[in-house]
């Protein structure tokens, strides 16, 4: 936790001081707050922090020299839907039922998905507040579990899962496709957005599984590694948005049969997964990499 705690710069390398105390500030939530300890008066940084992270914050001087100074640094900025979600998946289940993207959308505002997607702001968070008294189960609390227990219970959940249904979906995505692709050239599209997905995917894992999640377990994490696979995170993203469009939401025609039924009913199942998974990376788990 930062809340409340004191940072004592002097003891950092130097090249290290200001990335240390941004990362310090980044994992702060709205309204909380932690300290900083040095041996020179520190208004250069407080300079940077504003052109970084804009009007953001609050700067208070707990003690002004002559050998120390203490600075009072507190976070006013709004917390993004990834980051509410991550605190309280009650909350995620709010941002889903609204039709909220929080997991590669995750870095929004709620004024700014609200904004975007029409959806009235008095609404959505009478909606969150809402979810406060609703009951949740300890074993869902994510954000507690230590981050080399979080990749494995990833791989053995959500991982295991992508591995199971890539081959059956390839498989009865083709079938549809090939029985009726005539009346419906949709299809052909939405096979070749899935199977560029599950392609885009398997690598994907391969990559957290033989570089990111072992430096895990070893309390050891890149940003560089972690920023591609964020990147990645949001192309998977991309392709979901135009595989529902391209299934007008997973709504089959009239006439579909049972096989065309079947098949978009598992994608939007292997979309509702993939969002919980991304969400888990993103929002939390290398939130804590980045802490490392």
């Amino acid at each position: 936790m930062i809340n409340g705690t004191t940072l004592d710069v002097t003891l950092i390398e130097p090249r290290l001081k200001h990335p240390t105390i941004f990362k310090y500030f980044d994992n702060l939530s709205y309204g909380e707050h932690f300290t900083i300890h040095n041996d020179h008066d520190p208004r250069p940084l407080y300079y940077q922090l504003l052109g970084e992270r804009g009007n953001t914050f609050t700067w208070e001087y707990v003690q002004n020299g002559p050998e120390e100074w203490k600075v009072k640094i507190t976070s006013y900025k709004e917390d993004t839907v990834g980051e509410i979600a991550a605190s309280d998946l009650r909350k995620a289940d709010v941002f889903k039922a609204m039709g909220i993207d929080f997991c590669c959308g995750g870095g929004k505002t709620v004024k700014q998905v609200c904004a975007e997607q029409g959806i009235p702001e008095d609404k959505l968070r009478a909606a969150l507040e809402e979810s406060n008294y609703t009951s949740t189960s300890p074993s869902r609390d994510y954000n507690k579990w230590e981050p080399a227990f979080l990749a494995d219970y990833i791989i053995h959940t959500h991982h295991s899962y992508v591995k199971e249904q890539s081959p059956q979906l390839r498989e009865l995505a083709a079938t549809v496709a090939a029985r009726h692709q005539e009346q419906h050239p949709e299809l052909k599209e939405l096979y070749s957005l899935l199977d560029q997905l599950l392609t885009e995917l398997a690598d994907h894992l391969k990559k957290e599984e033989e570089i990111l999640f072992p430096m895990i377990r070893q309390n050891l994490a890149e940003a560089e590694i972690i920023r591609k696979l964020e990147g990645e995170h949001e192309t998977a993203g991309q392709l979901l948005k135009q595989i529902r469009q391209v299934t007008n939401n997973y709504t089959p025609p009239p006439s579909a049969c049972n096989s065309y039924c079947y098949l978009f009913k598992k994608v939007e199942e292997f979309e509702e997964d993939l969002h919980l998974h991304i969400h888990l990376e993103n929002n939390i788990l290398f939130k804590k990499c980045k802490l490392m």
